[in-house]
C-alpha cells in the first residue's frame, strides 16, 4: 500500500492502480469466476482517522499509514451515516453500499491480536462509484 496525492477513480472499478482495479485483491485471486465481482458492489473503501486514533487509544493498537488498506482516510466525516447515501469526493459520486468490517486478513497481515474486534463497527465504508473523475488529498466530502 502506498499513499498518493490524487488518483483517477471510475465509475464500476474504483481507483486506477489499486489491486481491486486490477484484479489482483486477495478476494479475486481467491474466486476464479471473473464474471462475479468479488467486492460486491464495492468500488472504493474509506476509512475514519478518528476511528484509527480511537484503536490505538482504546486497544493500544498502532496501525500505520496504508496498513488498514482502505483506499482513502477521512477526517470530520461520520462514515457510518452514509450508508445508502449519496456524497461526492473531489470530482467523484459514490454511494454508500456497507460498512466495511474488519478481517481476519487485515489482523494477519498488521499482527495484532484483536485488531478485528477492536474495528467492529469502525472499519469503514464499501462505496460505489456512481461518476468518474479525480480526487485529492485535502478534498472535502460532502453528502
Amino acid at each position: 500500500m502506498k499513499s498518493i496525492e490524487h488518483g483517477e477513480v471510475i465509475e464500476g472499478k474504483g481507483l486506477r492502480g489499486d489491486r481491486y482495479f486490477k484484479k489482483e485483491g486477495l478476494w479475486n485471486l481467491l474466486d476464479q469466476d471473473p464474471d462475479r465481482d468479488v467486492k460486491g458492489a464495492s468500488d472504493i473503501t474509506f476509512i475514519e482517522a478518528e476511528a484509527l486514533e480511537a484503536v490505538e487509544r482504546d486497544a493500544d493498537i498502532l496501525i500505520d499509514d496504508g496498513a488498514h488498506r482502505r483506499n482513502v482516510q477521512t477526517r470530520d466525516v461520520p462514515l457510518n451515516h452514509l450508508v445508502g447515501k449519496r456524497f461526492t469526493v473531489g470530482e467523484i459520486s459514490c454511494e454508500g453500499i456497507e460498512l466495511c468490517e474488519p478481517c481476519g486478513y487485515m489482523q494477519s497481515l498488521i499482527g495484532e491480536v484483536g485488531l478485528s474486534d477492536a474495528l467492529v463497527h469502525r472499519g469503514g465504508l464499501n462505496a460505489r462509484v456512481v461518476s468518474s473523475g479525480t480526487i485529492s488529498i485535502g478534498d472535502e466530502i460532502r453528502w
